[in-house]
């Protein structure tokens, strides 16, 4: 069998999608001639299309504001943008024109915090998820944030030194959250299992670290699968061993559940729902 790339690609994506068209035998992407753009800057080539960002973010609200609507759940929904998906101001600048929140995974992401504050691109009372790793700089950088007087910083503890570093530079009762460890197979190059603390060991780590703490409030739980939102046995598996564990803590203490939503390979959002009720997705 004489195997072509095209038969490759067309089993791998899905074809037609929206925003390709063909003119002329040229690709079109959302109207912008791709070779054109190809023949003046070279190839390879990566640009942004920034309304694309601003759909997506809006498709996300959609969708749970009509879950809202129709289960008449009482929580709240918020919209993070991670950082980590792009740096470049003009994506954050489209991105936080939608009304959103931030998650930052490193040190220098707490600096482009600090600037889009005072820049008034970011509100004061906006949520700041410190995720990831926390090195030595993230740590202070996180302080700095919080002593600064953002209240809606809350740092997620990967581990199970994070809350003492913390408390070290920290003025005031701050608030946390916990990210699960998943039980994902270890065929990813990024093994994500490995960040976290257990299921196993969340509700003995909240008794002993936070639950008799006065510096620490916990507000949130985080869970991430690297593969994303699918319907798989094991996606719904994962998902339902952190339902049980926020069901427990939630005889100690009100707290969220942090889920990441892959809209595209562009695009992650942090989805906060305050688990006053029942958490559910809605595709």
């Amino acid at each position: 069998m004489n195997t072509k790339y095209r038969d490759l690609i067309e089993q791998t994506f899905y074809f037609p999608q929206e925003e390709f068209k063909l003119e002329d035998s040229e690709l079109q992407f959302h109207g912008i001639d791709l070779m054109a753009l190809v023949e003046k800057y070279g190839a390879p080539l990566k640009f942004t299309y920034l309304p694309k960002i601003s759909e997506n973010i809006n498709r996300a609200k959609e969708w749970f504001k009509n879950a809202i609507e129709e289960h008449d759940y009482k929580g709240k929904y918020n919209y993070c943008y991670c950082t980590k998906s792009s740096h470049f101001e003009h994506v954050l600048n489209e991105a936080l024109s939608n009304d959103i929140h931030i998650e930052t995974s490193s040190a220098f992401d707490i600096n482009i915090v600090q600037k889009l504050k005072k820049t008034g691109k970011l509100s004061k009372d906006a949520y700041v998820i410190c995720n990831g790793f926390k090195r030595d700089q993230y740590i202070s950088n996180i302080a700095d944030l919080l002593n600064d007087g953002h209240k809606n910083c809350i740092p997620i503890i990967d581990n199970y030194e994070e809350i003492d570093l913390l408390s070290e530079k920290i003025n005031d009762p701050y608030k946390i959250g916990i990210r699960i460890a998943s039980e994902e197979e270890p065929k990813f190059e990024f093994y994500t299992s490995r960040l976290g603390i257990g299921y196993k060991n969340i509700v003995p780590f909240y008794n002993k670290k936070i639950k008799d703490n006065p510096d620490v409030e916990l507000k949130m739980l985080h869970f991430f699968i690297n593969t994303g939102i699918r319907d798989t046995a094991y996606y719904w598996n994962e998902l339902n061993k952190c339902l049980k564990v926020t069901s427990i803590l939630k005889r100690y203490v009100r707290v969220w559940i942090a889920l990441i939503l892959e809209v595209d390979s562009q695009l992650k959002i942090l989805l906060l729902l305050n688990m006053t009720t029942n958490i559910w997705y809605r595709k």
